[in-house]
């Protein structure tokens, strides 16, 4: 059985910043509503607390995708870049890989029709860090993300929103980016003050 197709289960976390207005129109368009600057540049970031994909045990690492379209999302075009945790074996960075380019099925899987070029795949130092209503991303030298979630009612808990046509959650957080830069391959985007979501996963590849 080739590594692609090997079945795998995935609990987490998972957060985004982007460079919508906050609220970003994907979610009530199924994606197809265009962004509000016309176009998307999005970083994507995911704590894997406990996984496998085969037999290969991937919990405890952390992997990120970075997307941009140039029109509503599910009108394709896209450009991805993956990024893998290099405190993985070669096996496990193998299973990522497979899981965050889409190759391997399940919820990444659903970005594919969006992609029409890959910047490919590097093993890089992830940490994923939250707190609270926060969540932050660090890779050294490409991208460091952190958003904080609105407080609702009272200031206690967040404002979700629930029912999304999202491929990653069907209930989101309703967040900002604190601070957002990214750069790397030949893209540059800063989201800082600008859209975000974060949420729980638990994704299989079927």
């Amino acid at each position: 059985m080739s590594i692609a197709k090997q079945p795998w289960k995935i609990q987490g976390e998972y957060f985004e910043s982007c460079n919508c207005e906050v609220v970003c129109p994907c979610l009530l368009s199924n994606a197809q509503a265009r962004p509000t600057e016309g176009h998307c540049d999005v970083v994507l970031a995911f704590r894997i607390d406990k996984g496998n994909f085969g037999a290969t045990d991937i919990s405890g690492l952390n992997a990120a995708q970075a997307l941009i379209t140039p029109g509503p999302m599910a009108q394709g075009n896209g450009t991805l870049a993956v990024y893998v945790d290099s405190r993985g074996t070669s096996e496990q960075r193998a299973a990522l890989e497979a899981i965050f380019t889409g190759t391997a099925g399940g919820p990444p899987s659903l970005f594919g029709p969006m992609i029409s070029k890959s910047l490919g795949c590097k093993a890089v130092e992830i940490s994923f860090t939250m707190h609270g209503n926060e969540r932050k991303l660090v890779i050294p030298g490409i991208t460091e993300v952190s958003v904080k979630g609105f407080a609702g009612r009272g200031g206690k808990d967040v404002v979700w929103f629930e029912n999304v046509g999202h491929p990653y959650s069907a209930r989101l957080a309703a967040a900002k980016g604190v601070d957002s830069n990214y750069k790397d391959h030949s893209l540059d985007f800063h989201n800082s003050g600008r859209n975000a979501h974060y949420s729980g996963i638990d994704w299989t590849s079927s």
